[in-house]
Parts: structure tokens; C-alpha cells; sequence
């Protein structure tokens, strides 16, 4: 029993070095807590879907705390904390690691006091921006939006401290515990969801992300504190690495402020249009980010330090060699999702959405904004590994630059099919899906002018890959017809579910064996990788490593 425990502990411990390992643990935590994060949603539906209306609000209400967090926390985590901080993983130089980042969790927790006053003070101004639709169809709107504001707000009290842990154990190659960490922000949600909404009502949930924050924080302690950490309230604008910090995190904050804005704008819309399209449009968002974020979140982040130590080192040949493997198992793993939410979104957004109080008009209306959003997935999920391709080269600018021209389209677009034209929300949708594809195409284009990369090499197996997922779709869309038709009771959840299941099963098996009769090399690529996987648990059970060890460089 012991060995069982201390083998348990060496799993969390352990560190992730190569892109593929580092990738699949990403992946696979990815998977669980999007996972749960649908299972949230199917609650919330479940739970709150007989009054669409109030469901509106509580998503209207999550945008801008969440927005603030992800603007000015995550976005110095993502692509300037840990180089800065990573700096410092040596014996010798350990503590002035500490201290920067004690410095950097003291600038956060009163970017969060500012945000959280901010917010507190004029949350009833604010509802009335992000949600000026269902305020003038119901005055009563204005006060909850407001309240809910002012309660998850809170959550990001925790978490501007839980990220920055997460950022230090990703800098000591510690990967596992920091992905495990998402997964209870759901269990914290979800608990609440079932437990609180008896007594509090469409507060629950929101009380459930102050809750989920907090597993978010206290999971990842004890492993930061093994290594070492130490934490001292203070502050010091001056010190070299803050302002090293600042300087690299702007770029990326403002692109992610103007994502954010978008989002924001988005909302808006949708509030104007009928009860139900903020729901609907969230709903497709989530389902439409889980290929993105399991797939190409993973591996992009996974490859952005080999990237850098490639034109670090001056190797640009190995550096594009990344690039396009990285590049191509993307492509490989999100066009076919792509195309399976396409032709599946109603069974899609059934399963995971279609509680019994669920309206069916929101169901329909969703797997429509679901096949919007679909055409541009797969530019979404490249721009990732582009964007991260640009900042191994030191070129924060460029992505800025263009998310600027694209954004802009994309709320300009919005604006004219919403406000002039007086379409359906399925158009805003459609112009993010246009902005992305082009967001992509220009990304790639002036990487490829700084880099040079080989352009049969990089161009001909996307295309290849293209005419595969599109027999792919046609695959789908046939058995998916006749077994609604001549086979299964969709109207039960079970034959729903066995339709699907099916559906996706020969869509998959067709996109794999075309693959492997065309000689796609990702496909064998993914089969020595899981064959190897098969034989990882075995690898789990050397000694952690110690405090002292952790402090040796990273190899």
C-alpha cells in the first residue's frame, strides 16, 4: 500500500520534457475538465433551462470578470511570467525566483482589488452595456446581471494566485498537477450546482466558481511549496524583471483584450435578438472550443519551448521541422472533429445540452450557430501554433498587428448583420469564422516571410488532409440520415446516443483508413505514439524528485 502512494505521488511529480508526453498530459486533462465543463452546462440547462431568460443573464453577467482575468492575469502568464521566471531555476539564483514571483503575485492581487471595486461600483452600468437586449425586455434583468457580477468576481481573488502557481510548476516541467487543477474548478461548479440551487438559486453556480477557484488554488500548494516556493507580500514596479514582465505580456494582453471585446460585443448582440440567443451562442462556442483546446491548445503549448530553444539556438531548420509536425497533427486531429460537428451539431447539442427543459427552439438554434462556427475551427486551432511560432522568434507585434484587422472586421461584420441587415445571430458566428480564417491565413503568411518554410512540404499535406475530412463529412451525413430515419428512436436518449456513437464511429474509421491508404504521416506518427503510450505506466514509478533537485537547471 505504501509503494502504491509513494508511486501515486511520484506520478504528480513527475516531470514532462518532450513535446508528445508534455502534449498528451495536457490533452488528456484538457479532455476531462471540458468534459465536465459540458456536464456543467447540461446542469445548468437542466437546471434553470424553463427560464431561458435567467439562464441569459448569468452567462451575460461571466463576461467581463472573466474577461479581466484573462486580460491582465493569464495574459502575463501564458508568454511572460515563466520565461522570466524560468530564468532563475538554479541553486544559486532559486530565491531572487521567489522574490520575483512574490513581486508578480502582489501586482495581481491589486489588479484584482481594482477590478473587483471596478466591477462593485458599477456593475448596474456595466449590465447595461453587455446586455442592453434583455435589460429593455425586462427591467429586472439589470439588478441580477449586477449582483451575479459582483459575486464571481470573487473567484478571481483565487485565482490570481493559483495561476501564478500554475506558471512556476509548468516553469519546473511539472505539468500534471497544474492540468489537474482545471479539472476541480468544474468539480467545484458542479457540486454547487447540484447542492446550492435549492437555496440560492441561479446563484449557485456563481458561488460555485468562488469554490471551484479555491480547489483550483489548494490543489497545486502542496506540490509548489515541495519545490520550494516562498511568498512575501511585495512590491517593486522598478525591479528589472516586473518591468521585463510588462514588456513582454502587453502585446499578448491587448490581442487578448481585443478577443475579449469581441466576445463582449458578441454578447451584446445576442441580447438584442430573442430570448435564448446568448444561451444559444455560448452554447456553440463551448462545444465548438473543445477540438481547439484539446487538440491544438495542447500541442501548441507543448511545442512553444522547443520552438524557442530551436531559434535560440540558431537551428532553423530544426525549428521549421517542429513547426510542420506540430502544424500537421493539428490539422490532423481537428478536421475531422470539425467536420464530425458539422454534420452531427443537433445529436451534439442534444446530448450535451437537450435537458427535458431545455426549449427546443434554443436546441435548433444552437446546432445552427454550431455549423457556423465549425468552418472556422480549424483556423482557430492553427492561429494557436502560429501565434506561439511568433513568439519563439521574439516577435510579440506582428500577431497583435493582424488580430487588430481581423477583430475589427469581426466586430464591424457583427455590427452591420445584426444592428442594419437585422439577421439571425447565426451571422455573427459566421463573421468570427471569416475573421479567423483569414486571422490564420495572414498569420501564417508573414511567419512563412520571416522563416521560410518549404511550401510543398507545409501546403500539400493540409490539403490532403482537407479532401479527407471532407469524404468524411459526406460519411457522416449518410448513416447519420438513414439511421434517423429507419433505425433509432432519436426521440429517446438512448437511440440518440447509439445514432451518434454510430455516426461518429464510420466517419472516423473512413477519415483513419483513407488517411493510411493516402500515406498521411500522421497517422502513422499517432500509432507509434499510442503504441508507445501503452507501455507509460511503467515509467511513473522513479523517485520524485527533491527540492534540492528541482533547483538544478532544466536540462
Amino acid at each position: 500500500m505504501f509503494y502504491i502512494f509513494k508511486n501515486g505521488a511520484n506520478f504528480f511529480k513527475k516531470r514532462q520534457e518532450d513535446i508528445l508526453s508534455a502534449a498528451f498530459v495536457i490533452a488528456a486533462s484538457v479532455a476531462i475538465s471540458r468534459l465536465l465543463g459540458l456536464v456543467r452546462y447540461r446542469l445548468l440547462a437542466s437546471y434553470f433551462g424553463h427560464d431561458i431568460k435567467l439562464l441569459d443573464s448569468f452567462i451575460a453577467a461571466s463576461i467581463l470578470p472573466d474577461a479581466i482575468f484573462e486580460v491582465f492575469i493569464f495574459g502575463a502568464i501564458a508568454l511572460a511570467f515563466i520565461p522570466v521566471f524560468s530564468k532563475y531555476l538554479s541553486k544559486e539564483k532559486l530565491n531572487r525566483a521567489w522574490e520575483y514571483s512574490s513581486e508578480m503575485i502582489t501586482i495581481g492581487i491589486i489588479i484584482f482589488i481594482v477590478a473587483a471595486l471596478f466591477i462593485a461600483i458599477f456593475a448596474p452600468f456595466i449590465a447595461s452595456v453587455i446586455a442592453p437586449g434583455i435589460i429593455a425586455k425586462d427591467p429586472l434583468a439589470k439588478p441580477l446581471i449586477a449582483r451575479l457580477m459582483r459575486v464571481m468576481i470573487f473567484a478571481e481573488a483565487f485565482f490570481v494566485i493559483s495561476i501564478f502557481l500554475t506558471g512556476i510548476l509548468q516553469s519546473f516541467q511539472r505539468f500534471i498537477v497544474p492540468a489537474v487543477a482545471s479539472i476541480f474548478y468544474n468539480i467545484g461548479i458542479i457540486i454547487s450546482i447540484i447542492f446550492l440551487v435549492p437555496v440560492f438559486g441561479i446563484y449557485a453556480p456563481a458561488i460555485g466558481m468562488i469554490f471551484g477557484a479555491l480547489l483550483h488554488l489548494v490543489i497545486q500548494v502542496p506540490l509548489a511549496f515541495s519545490l520550494g516556493f516562498k511568498f512575501k507580500l511585495h512590491l517593486d514596479f522598478k525591479s528589472k524583471d516586473v518591468v521585463e514582465t510588462f514588456v513582454l505580456m502587453w502585446p499578448r494582453s491587448v490581442a487578448l483584450g481585443l478577443i475579449r471585446l469581441s466576445d463582449i460585443i458578441n454578447i451584446a448582440l445576442a441580447s438584442i435578438a430573442a430570448a435564448g440567443s446568448i444561451v444559444a451562442f455560448n452554447f456553440a462556442q463551448v462545444l465548438q472550443l473543445v477540438p481547439i483546446s484539446l487538440f491544438a491548445g495542447s500541442i501548441a503549448q507543448a511545442a512553444l519551448p522547443s520552438l524557442s530553444i530551436q531559434f535560440n539556438s540558431q537551428k532553423s531548420s530544426q525549428f521549421k521541422k517542429i513547426f510542420m509536425e506540430s502544424f500537421h497533427q493539428i490539422l490532423f486531429l481537428v478536421l475531422p472533429a470539425a467536420a464530425i460537428l458539422a454534420i452531427l451539431r443537433i445529436p451534439a447539442v442534444r446530448l450535451v445540452f437537450g435537458a427535458r427543459e431545455f426549449p427546443w427552439e434554443t436546441t435548433v438554434l444552437t446546432g445552427r450557430v454550431l455549423i457556423a462556427f465549425s468552418i472556422g475551427i480549424t483556423a482557430q486551432a492553427v492561429s494557436l501554433l502560429v501565434t506561439r511560432g511568433f513568439h519563439a522568434i521574439r516577435d510579440s507585434f506582428t500577431p497583435v498587428k493582424i488580430n487588430i484587422l481581423t477583430i475589427g472586421l469581426n466586430i464591424s461584420m457583427s455590427l452591420i448583420f445584426i444592428l442594419v441587415l437585422k439577421l439571425s445571430i447565426i451571422y455573427i458566428a459566421l463573421a468570427y469564422s471569416s475573421a479567423n480564417i483569414l486571422n490564420a491565413l495572414l498569420l501564417l503568411y508573414f511567419l512563412d516571410r520571416k522563416v521560410n518554410f518549404e511550401k510543398k512540404n507545409l501546403i500539400l499535406p493540409a490539403i490532403k488532409m482537407v479532401f479527407i475530412s471532407f469524404l468524411t463529412a459526406v460519411s457522416l451525413y449518410i448513416p447519420m440520415k438513414l439511421l434517423d430515419q429507419l433505425v433509432f428512436d432519436t426521440t429517446r436518449t438512448i437511440g440518440l446516443i447509439l445514432l451518434t456513437g454510430i455516426a461518429a464511429s464510420v466517419g472516423i474509421t473512413v477519415y483513419l483508413l483513407l488517411s493510411w491508404l493516402l500515406k498521411v504521416e500522421q497517422t502513422f506518427i499517432f500509432y507509434r505514439f499510442f503504441k508507445k503510450l501503452i507501455h507509460l505506466p511503467a515509467k511513473f514509478v522513479n523517485p520524485a524528485p527533491t527540492s534540492i533537485d528541482a533547483q538544478q537547471p532544466n536540462p
